[in-house]
């Protein structure tokens, strides 16, 4: 699914759009054992119950496509298995979430497959779409052309509050506040079937993360029986670790290295947007194995190293290819701005030294040794003397002709 089709579906989730019709949920212990179960028309629901359902099922379709959202593939072998998860779902979908029997069954291959040390919340929500026809140029024609039913699956932790105090009527007085157990926005969730060129694709389903960095890869895989793939932030990582393993991580070119890639991956990428400029039918760009080790060299790696990074490159990224957006790392940039920033700052604090220096109003003294500085106008250097005063030894700095002085930075008038 592509953003368009994601935004479709999202733009209906309001007080007036909304036409889900049924909910059902599964509240599970830490021990995976079943707490409560519950199934309920979703449009009935109080009014602040159904706006904060709607939040949960907003979330379930939100982040970026390709981070937040994959559309993961059903193998055919799965699809055409009789009591497969797939099969349930697709039951699940053609009773409207109101056969419980198949209901307690997609409940325990969700909580089979999927690694949650705590509590959590299982939430499905079942939609009847009426997707109307649309022209070319994306003009609504107001017609319904078919009828999109799917499901919303959506995986909550389910947390302790915050320990606090509060205000007990009853005894008249502030003590802690009972904990209770609240209901967190998805951890993960999918929606099938997928929604794929305006219709009901039963081949794909599309699932949300919310760690990008370690989804849970493990539900994907043995619960929905679906080949995973990486996020854009793992890819963007492992494509950095491959650099970083070839090149040596105590390189001193390094990070000039990994800034220059960066800025090579982004030259191209400008560079297919400026071919493209203006196309509808533009692909997402993906850089070729060659161009690749182009960019590597000519981002200071050697011959040798590029030809190894682009064998890594090629063997970690042989089912699913990065995108070259996926593969820009803003941190990477922002570090050297910083770095940039903090040498020229040091260059600037560095000619104002010098500055000072010219103009006499500091100097540069590396004798540790010494205990006082004293600058001095060099026709009374020779009247300094010292003396003792009060049986203290002092150093005398005659001042008769003096109207001002300035002592640790400051103007003292004599």
């Amino acid at each position: 699914m592509n953003k368009k089709e994601v935004n479709e579906l999202k733009r209906r989730y309001t007080k007036d759009g909304c036409s889900v019709s049924q909910i059902a949920g599964c509240y599970v212990d830490s021990t995976k054992d079943k707490i409560l179960t519950f199934d309920e028309p979703f449009l009935s629901l109080p009014e602040e119950e159904f706006f904060k359902y709607l939040e949960i099922i907003k979330k379930c379709l939100s982040g970026t496509v390709g981070n937040n959202l994959l559309t993961l593939d059903f193998p055919t072998e799965i699809v055409m298995q009789k009591d497969s998860f797939h099969q349930a779902l697709q039951a699940l979908r053609d009773s409207a979430l109101k056969d419980e029997n198949i209901l307690n069954a997609v409940y325990d291959r969700i909580i089979e497959t999927y690694d949650y040390p705590s509590n959590y919340l299982i939430l499905f929500f079942y939609d009847a779409y009426d997707v109307p026809m649309k022209t070319t140029d994306d003009i609504g024609l107001g017609d319904s052309e078919d009828v999109y039913n799917y499901l919303i699956c959506a995986i909550c932790p389910v947390n302790l509050d915050k320990p606090t105090l509060s205000y007990h009527k009853d005894e008249n007085k502030i003590a802690p506040k009972d904990r209770e157990w609240v209901v967190s926005v998805p951890d993960s969730a999918f929606l099938f079937p997928a929604f794929t060129d305006r219709a009901a694709d039963i081949h794909h389903v599309l699932v949300y993360t919310k760690n990008v960095k370690e989804p849970h890869r493990e539900f994907w895989e043995n619960g929905l029986a679906c080949p995973g793939k990486y996020t854009a932030k793992q890819k963007q990582t492992a494509f950095n670790n491959i650099i970083e393993n070839r090149v040596g991580e105590n390189n001193d070119n390094l990070d000039d290295i990994k800034v220059n890639v960066q800025e090579n991956i982004n030259s191209l990428i400008e560079r297919d947007e400026e071919i493209n400029k203006g196309n509808p039918d533009q692909e997402d760009f993906i850089i070729p194995d060659e161009k690749m080790k182009e960019v590597l060299t000519d981002s200071g790696v050697s011959e040798d190293r590029s030809d190894k990074i682009v064998e890594d490159y090629k063997e970690f990224f042989s089912d699913d290819k990065p995108l070259a957006e996926d593969l820009i790392d803003s941190r990477i940039m922002k570090d050297h701005e910083l770095r940039e920033e903090k040498n020229e700052l040091k260059e600037q604090v560095h000619e104002l030294q010098e500055k000072l220096k010219n103009a006499g109003v500091s100097e540069e003294n590396d004798d540790t040794d010494v205990d006082l500085y004293v600058k001095i106008r060099p026709d009374m250097a020779d009247s300094i003397d010292t003396s003792f005063v009060n049986g203290v030894r002092c150093l005398v700095i005659p001042i008769e002709d003096m109207k001002h002085a300035t002592i640790n930075g400051e103007v003292t008038e004599l």
